[in-house]
């Protein structure tokens, strides 16, 4: 059981048979379903159904006919807006017909690697003659199962100009050392060496979480999964239609990535308020749009 489907309201499926109902229900009443050729000259489907606003299950398997035969599943969020427009390598899994997109973007500093959602779609591009890198953005969203909102740290103008110029400079010596710039390799080391003694230092007599204000940091054994902190700039109370559980979507800022995060709502420790900062552990979905 895809321990995810909590994240979009389903948590009370204890047993194979309750899973199995979600699932006929996904197929038989389907919100859209698409077909295309797969590697071995069969029809690979997809059956999607929406089970709140742009959020629910993914079935994707193997067509013979008129039947249907599984492959996997999985829930889906949906995201809104654009999050970033840097090159996207996506990579087929080994075991089956799914994908995981790659990303650099050098405003969170580490290779994010995501589920994609629109497997289907890059499929039938891809079948259709290819994708042009040029022509693509990226819309990244997340699922939590729970999560914890803290209070934001408190700065003046001054302390915001001040780390939004740091941010920008910073965002240059990695651009620049990404293409092999060696200067900019030594400056962002020793950079990164006066913050660990200052963050070391402070962490002496203050909390860490009155220091760092925002964090994209891998987490567990898992490719796609992380553990984010971020300031919140939209919420959206919703409810799932087939179980009544309510779920909360934060449009979230982290790092300057702006993305979309669905958690249970009962889930949440904490009062969420716009400008409050939510901590969680994510599986990180994306889609790319193709233009």
């Amino acid at each position: 059981m895809h321990q995810y489907l909590k994240a979009i309201g389903f948590d009370h499926l204890k047993t194979k048979k309750e899973l199995k109902e979600v699932l006929k229900d996904t197929e038989e009443n389907f919100t859209s379903h698409e077909e295309t050729a797969s590697a071995e000259d069969g029809i690979f489907c997809e059956y999607r159904k929406e089970y709140s606003e742009d959020m629910g299950i993914i079935l994707c398997g193997d067509c013979d006919g008129e039947k249907f035969e599984m492959e996997y599943y999985f829930p889906y969020l949906k995201g809104s807006g654009i999050t970033s427009y840097e090159d996207i390598i996506v990579e087929k899994r080994i075991d089956r017909e799914m994908y995981l997109g790659v990303c650099e973007d050098v405003r969170v500093g580490i290779t994010l690697i995501f589920h994609l959602i629109n497997g289907m779609e890059y499929k039938q591009m891809k079948n259709a003659g290819g994708v042009s890198k040029k022509t693509t953005s990226l819309t990244l969203s997340c699922m939590a199962l729970s999560g914890s909102i803290l209070l934001p740290i408190k700065k003046n103008d001054h302390q915001v100009q001040s780390q939004q110029e740091e941010a920008r400079n910073r965002m240059l010596l990695l651009s620049a050392a990404k293409s092999g710039d060696e200067k900019a390799m030594e400056t962002l080391t020793l950079d990164d060496m006066d913050t660990y003694s200052k963050v070391s230092k402070k962490l002496m007599t203050n909390d860490v979480y009155t220091i760092v204000d925002t964090y994209f940091m891998p987490y567990g054994a898992e490719c796609d999964q992380y553990s984010i902190l971020g300031e919140i700039l939209k919420i959206r109370e919703c409810r799932n239609e087939r179980t009544a559980k309510e779920l909360y979507v934060f449009t979230m800022d982290v790092n300057e990535l702006q993305f979309d995060v669905c958690v249970p709502k009962d889930s949440v420790f904490g009062v969420p308020e716009v400008g409050r900062r939510f901590k969680a552990n994510i599986w990180l979905q994306g889609m790319i749009n193709f233009r």
